[in-house]
């Protein structure tokens, strides 16, 4: 099995995606807020790169769709939800459609578009994760990063996959040079809402007023489902 771990989504060998499952990580927020939001019963989370792209799509969907997502931390004018997972409680997206763009998470699957499975990930399902991944062959890990850096964050939600795809696996498992690096960074940072608001996304979400979703962001194996993107479109899980 061979697994690598990319920091940014520009930075993904997209050779490396063919035949792949691939796993997206913005812990905050974007994928905190995907997991809770199919955990709380949304038909579909169409991720978009551009605001413009979200309204277009909206109209195209027609009714029961919801615009969510932010810049510079908050919500766009004119979208229904921000990027904040308590927004999305079931009261709020239970059978809706929602068209989502942020500044890091949805490029982050634009990037592993072509992957032959793409996953969800955060700190909400991260044992779900590993327990749903392959047991072989190659995972790509894509780290949405924060405007095109690195990210503590989404790096040690990445080496706890990491580490619990090594623990499970049954024979040699061949990591790159940023998985390895990961799965170390895993074993020296707890995950806890300090933690988080000592990250650089951390730190801005605090300059905006918005500190108290790091807590909820930190809290591990809240959910056990892992939505997966078929054809550009993240839903539960098929079958």
């Amino acid at each position: 099995m061979r697994i690598s771990v990319y920091f940014a989504p520009d930075k993904v060998d997209r050779g490396e995606l063919a035949g792949a499952a691939a796993v997206v990580i913005d812990v905050v927020r974007a994928t905190s807020c995907i997991v809770e939001a199919v955990a709380n019963g949304a038909r579909a989370v169409h991720p978009v790169v551009s605001v413009e792209e979200a309204f277009r799509l909206r109209e195209s969907l027609g009714a029961d769709t919801l615009l969510c997502g932010e810049r510079r931390g908050l919500r766009i004018d004119g979208f229904d939800l921000g990027n904040s997972p308590a927004e999305f409680s079931r009261a709020a997206v239970a059978g809706k459609r929602l068209v989502m763009t942020t500044t890091n998470g949805t490029r982050a699957f634009a990037a592993a578009a072509t992957a032959d499975q793409v996953f969800t990930a955060s700190f909400h399902n991260q044992t779900a994760v590993v327990a749903a991944l392959p047991g072989d062959g190659a995972v790509v890990v894509v780290c949405a990063g924060k405007e095109g850096r690195f990210s503590l964050d989404d790096t040690v939600c990445a080496g706890i996959i990491v580490r619990g795809l090594c623990d499970r696996v049954n024979g040699p498992v061949r990591l790159n040079d940023g998985a390895a690096a990961a799965g170390d960074l895993a074993g020296i940072h707890p995950v806890t809402g300090g933690m988080l608001a000592a990250t650089a996304a951390g730190k801005a979400l605090v300059d905006v007023g918005l500190g108290s979703d790091l807590a909820l962001c930190a809290r591990a194996d809240r959910h056990q489902i892992v939505p997966m993107m078929y054809d550009g479109v993240i839903t539960a899980p098929r079958g």
